[in-house]
């Protein structure tokens, strides 16, 4: 399981730039999801667990992947998602009515219990309600899911001296940390507004050779701006790339912003890596189109 190095054409610059579409390994367990399940899937196979339990948001890209991995690994699988306003609005999303037709059954709680996800009672609650299941964390990163990481790196990506990855809950770029080489330098984009997630990823890692770029999360999760929206679609008519506004859309901006203000050394080799999370493009144009904004067009 390997996916390919395209190279992005640069103007004016001496720098190098390569983008591992990671994108194009599966159509819905895209990207660091499918890196994310491959070990925890096995793990509750081993412990002959029939069903998945997991939780997310209304948009979800690890929501839809558990349930589209579950459908096809042969797993019963239950999303616990925060907001119980959307229970009745499943028709509405897309990415909630995708998992719903792949089998996933939901369990729409406020944000206040949301919040106890991590809460050895809650999760005894849910066994008492649903009975036996593998637990799958939220953003599905844990110990596999790192070690699932590890592997988006290949030989062949030795030659580069940065490797740049948006951040979520912090798996992926823990992965990329482990397997890089001390020589190269591993740069993480939040998503969100905070610098929390160091803590987070220290959890995992031991090297020392990465940082996150917090300058370019553009207000929080899920927020997005129309500048964010027209690189997005400029991008993909320049380079024929699709970008999520998530996680790789704000990536890809902070890359090339980075760029233009001579962050990188002359004659630098950069790597960035496409986590996926394309899926949740028709859901942000739902709520761009009902405020009269501009939509994200990276479809031809």
């Amino acid at each position: 399981m390997e996916s390919n190095n395209q190279k992005i054409s640069l103007e004016k610059t001496t720098i190098s730039l390569y983008i591992k579409r990671e994108d194009l390994l599966h159509p819905y367990v895209s990207g660091n999801k499918l890196r994310k399940l491959k070990y925890n899937l096995l793990q509750a196979k081993n412990e002959n667990k029939q069903t998945l339990l997991t939780f997310g948001g209304a948009f979800s890209n690890h929501i839809l992947a558990v349930a589209a991995a579950g459908k096809e690994q042969g797993f019963e699988t239950i999303g616990i998602i925060r907001g119980e306003e959307l229970q009745d609005k499943i028709s509405e999303n897309p990415t909630l009515q995708k998992a719903q037709d792949f089998g996933m059954v939901f369990e729409f709680v406020g944000r206040e219990i949301y919040r106890e996800k991590n809460n050895p009672e809650f999760i005894q609650q849910l066994a008492e309600k649903f009975g036996h299941f593998y637990l799958i964390p939220e953003g599905g990163t844990n110990d596999l899911a790192v070690k699932g990481c590890e592997e988006i790196l290949t030989v062949n990506d030795e030659k580069f001296d940065y490797i740049c990855c948006a951040v979520g809950t912090g798996g992926t770029i823990s992965g990329l940390i482990n397997c890089s080489k001390n020589s190269q330098q591993v740069l993480g984009f939040p998503a969100l507004n905070g610098d929390f997630l160091r803590e987070d990823i220290c959890k995992f890692v031991s090297k020392l050779n990465w940082d996150l770029i917090t300058a370019y999360h553009f207000g929080g999760y899920a927020k997005v701006s129309e500048e964010l929206i027209l690189f997005i679609n400029e991008f993909y008519q320049k380079h024929k790339i699709p970008l999520d506004p998530i996680y790789t859309g704000k990536m890809m901006f902070g890359v090339m912003d980075l760029i233009d203000k001579n962050y990188f050394p002359e004659n630098s080799k950069i790597l960035v890596i496409h986590t996926g999370g394309l899926q949740g493009i028709a859901g942000m144009n739902n709520l761009l189109k009902q405020k009269k904004q501009l939509q994200i067009n990276v479809y031809d």
